[in-house]
Parts: C-alpha cells; structure tokens; sequence
C-alpha cells in the first residue's frame, strides 16, 4: 500500500480543532431542522407537511449520501471528497437561505444531506494521521461534538431565525459550512492509501428511488388520497426498486452497504433496532417542536427559541445515558441494553399521550426520549462488533448507520402524514389528536424494538465482548465511520 506524504502545513495541533469544527458542520445541518419547520410553513405561506420536506429531504439524502461519500472518501482522494461536499453544503446553504421559494429551499436542504456523511470521514482522518491517545480522544470528541453539538444548535438556530427570520438561519448554516471548508483546505492533509475504492452506482440509485418512493407515498398520502392510483403506483414502484436493491447488493462484489452483515441474531438484533430507534426518534423530534409553537388553541404558542430550548434536554440526556448504558452493559450484560433503552423510550410516548397541559412537561418528555435513543445508540457499536469478523467492523457500522437514517427520514415523513390528516382545514394548527396519535404510534414501535431486542438476544445473552472487542467498539464509537468495504481496502 503506497503512502502519501501529508503535507507540511497539517500539523496535529492545527487538525484536531479543525476536525472538530467539521463535525459541527453535522450538527449545524441537524438544527436547521425540526424547530424551523413551522416558522418555514408561515414563511413559505405553505402546509406543515410541505414544509416538513425541509427536514424529511435532508435526512433522506444523509441516508444515501454517508455510505457514497464513505466510499469515495476511504481512498487517496478523502481530502478531496470532504472538500466537495462542504463545498456542496455551503452551496445549500445559499439556495435555502435566498428567498427563492419552498422547491429552492427544500432543494438547499437536500444538498445540505450530503453534509450527514462528514463525521465518518472525519474520524477515519483522525485515525490515519493521528496516533495513540491523541487519535482516540478526538474520535471520542467528534462523537460527542455530534450529539452535544444538536443540542446547542437547536436553541442557536431558533435565536437567528427569532431575530432575523428563517433564512437568516439558513445564511448562519452556509456561513459555517464555507468556514469548514476554508478550514479544512487549510489543513487536512491527504490520505495516506493508494487504493481506489469502487462505487456502486447502481446500488446508490436503486437505494434513493426506493426510500425517496416510500417516502413520497407517505408524506403526500393525506393530499393524493389512500384509494389514488398515482399513490399505489409510487408505492409500487418504491418496493420493486427496494427488492432489486437488496438483489443487486448480494451479487455485486462491491456493495454499496453489505447487507449479509445484518445475518445473525446480533447484528439482526443491532440492525433492526437502528432502523426502529431512528423512526421512533423522529416522531418526538419532528412533532414536538410543531406542539410548541402552535397557537394555544392547538399548542404553547411559543417562540422558534423557545422550541429550540424544548429539544435541548434531549441532546442533554443522551449523552448521560450513553455512560450508564456502559454501566448496565458491564454489570447486567450487553444483550440488556437495547430492550431496557426501548422500554426507557416508550416512557417518553407514556408522557406525551397523557401530559400536555403545560409546556414543561414537554422539556420532561424530551429529556426522558433522550435517555433512551442515547442508549440505544451507545449500545449499536459493541453489538455490531461483537457479531462480525474485525475486518468487517466498518462494514457493519455503515449499514447501521444507514439504517438509523433511513428511520429518521421515515420517522419525520410519519409525523407529517399523522399531523396532515389530524388538521381541520388549510391553514389551521393540527389538532391535539394527531399528537395522541404519534404518541401511540411512537409507544407501539419502543413496545416492537423491546420485543425484537429481547427475543433475538435476551433469552439467550450474546457472547461476553472480549476486550479487543470493547476496544474496537470504542474506537469505532457510534458512528457509521467508514465506507461498507473501507476495512478490506
């Protein structure tokens, strides 16, 4: 494997903040999201669901973007992709933040998607030209920077958009995605492989007609009609190309995401509760913020910062459930974490169904969710690792984190479909049912993640993760981290 020189100007002590201030990027993405929606609608002069694509397109295209960029990033040119697509999320930016209309926007978000694919690169760069403690405190650090860095940008990002307007939000976004960039393409030094991984194109475009049809078909349901010829055409087309996804995948040599590494009743365990975590997540994240600024007919009437602040316990949480999901991991077994986090996460759902009455019992609902999703997703990487072979590790941590994001894109086109059909009429505030509604749908799918978790790894506990095993669960954090085959190189 040939080695290329980094360059002279990327010292360790200048790329460490500078990777860091990439992963920002993530989160700066994230909070442009959910607390924006409603103050986009009225902007836009537009529905919640129409506007709830703002949201809804940036995680669809995070799904499909983080294994493409992945894979063109664990060759010699990561310095180029990562350059690219910051380029290509400033660009977003712009177009969300020029009042162009709903299309441009909701286009600028969907390039802001590919920005969802950074952390992975991010870390593997980390990794390469870093050493010893020094590499894997800033893995650590870009992990959290993810989560901790959500929970600061929601608030932030309702002050810009309280004081100067939706799209002032945005221009904040595209203003630290080029200084990212300017960063980056002061620093980062090239990668040090010569090997030039192969993209599955087919793979890539199979995957994104698939998700993009389902989840057309759900967020348009309400304005096309259940019985509509044109709905059950797209939902027809939606499967066959998602079955011919899954064909192609298991033939070509090089697979977009590695769909044998979700065999085994581990990794179906791990896998599947990604994609179910990552869909319940989003019922609360996607709704919760629409409730609070309703008017208080319908809602709190609260401020865009106000639902901003509603979201911070979130963040707040998962990162404390993340230590005391290792606590449980290490005294009661790993196999426990999961169905206990589910359960955890169902609490929330309890809350949001029967408390509504005052708007901190919103911030308590929110804080309760976070313990929960934050367990879950610390417990992903030691199940991952423990069920596949050490040089499938990134392999498998891609097709997990692809599926999170497939849930999370689901999760916000449900919440539009539910609250949709739960409004009274064009320009009127969702009625309190359709809240109910999510809460139920919410608490059957924890009470789903719980019952798989449990009866595909809880009767009988997995295997007890040896310590080369914990240690590459740490290393590999809870991030997709690298393309489906960047371990085989």
């Amino acid at each position: 494997m040939a080695v290329v020189p980094s360059p002279r100007h990327s010292s360790p002590r200048a790329l460490v903040p500078v990777l860091l201030f990439v992963g920002t990027v993530v989160a700066v993405i994230s909070s442009l999201g959910a607390p924006l929606v409603p103050a986009i609608a009225r902007t836009m002069g537009t529905s919640l669901p129409d506007a709830q694509w703002s949201l809804t397109v940036t995680l669809l295209v995070g799904a499909v973007a983080t294994p493409v960029v992945g894979r063109l990033g664990d060759g010699p040119h990561r310095r180029r992709v990562v350059l690219v697509v910051l380029g290509v999320v400033t660009l977003g930016g712009v177009l969300a933040a020029l009042p162009l209309g709903l299309g441009w926007l909701i286009l600028g978000r969907g390039l802001q998607g590919f920005g969802l694919g950074l952390t992975p690169l991010a870390i593997a760069t980390a990794r390469e030209a870093l050493a010893g403690e020094r590499s894997r405190s800033t893995i650590a650090a870009l992990s959290i920077t993810v989560v901790a860095g959500v929970g600061l940008g929601y608030p932030l990002a309702g002050l810009v958009a309280e004081i100067g307007g939706v799209h002032a939000a945005f221009w904040a976004g595209a203003i630290v995605s080029f200084a990212a960039l300017l960063a980056a393409a002061a620093v980062l030094p090239p990668s040090s492989t010569a090997t030039h991984p192969r993209l599955d194109v087919v793979g890539a475009l199979l995957l994104g007609a698939g998700v993009a049809g389902v989840l057309l078909a759900l967020g348009e349901s309400e304005a096309w009609g259940w019985t509509s010829p044109v709905l059950w055409t797209v939902v027809g087309g939606a499967v066959v190309a998602l079955v011919c996804w899954v064909l192609w995948e298991h033939r070509t040599p090089s697979p977009l995401v590695d769909l044998r590494l979700a065999r085994g009743r581990v990794a179906f365990s791990a896998h599947s509760a990604a994609l179910l975590v990552g869909l319940s997540n989003y019922l609360l994240l996607a709704s919760v913020p629409v409730l609070a600024q309703a008017p208080r007919s319908a809602g709190f009437g609260a401020s865009i910062l106000v639902a901003g602040l509603v979201l911070l316990p979130f963040s707040a949480a998962s990162v404390v459930s993340g230590r005391l999901a290792r606590l449980l991991a290490d005294r009661a077994g790993q196999h426990l974490v999961l169905p206990v986090a589910a359960l955890v996460q169902s609490g929330a759902f309890v809350l949001y169904g029967l408390t509504r009455t005052d708007l901190w019992q919103l911030f308590v609902v929110m804080a309760v969710a976070g313990l929960g999703v934050g367990a879950a997703f610390a417990a992903f990487p030691a199940l991952v690792v423990s069920a596949v072979p050490a040089s499938e590790t990134g392999s498998a941590m891609s097709l997990n984190q692809v599926l999170r994001y497939l849930g999370f894109a689901l999760g916000s086109a449900l919440t539009a479909t539910i609250l949709s059909a739960a409004t009274p009429a064009p320009g009127a505030a969702p009625g309190r049912g359709g809240y109910t509604t999510i809460a139920v749908v919410g608490f059957v799918v924890c009470l789903l993640t719980a019952a798989v978790t449990w009866l595909v790894t809880g009767r009988r506990p997995a295997r007890q993760t040896s310590e080369e095993t914990r240690r590459r669960a740490t290393a590999v954090g809870d991030e997709g981290l690298r393309a489906p085959d960047a371990s085989r190189g």
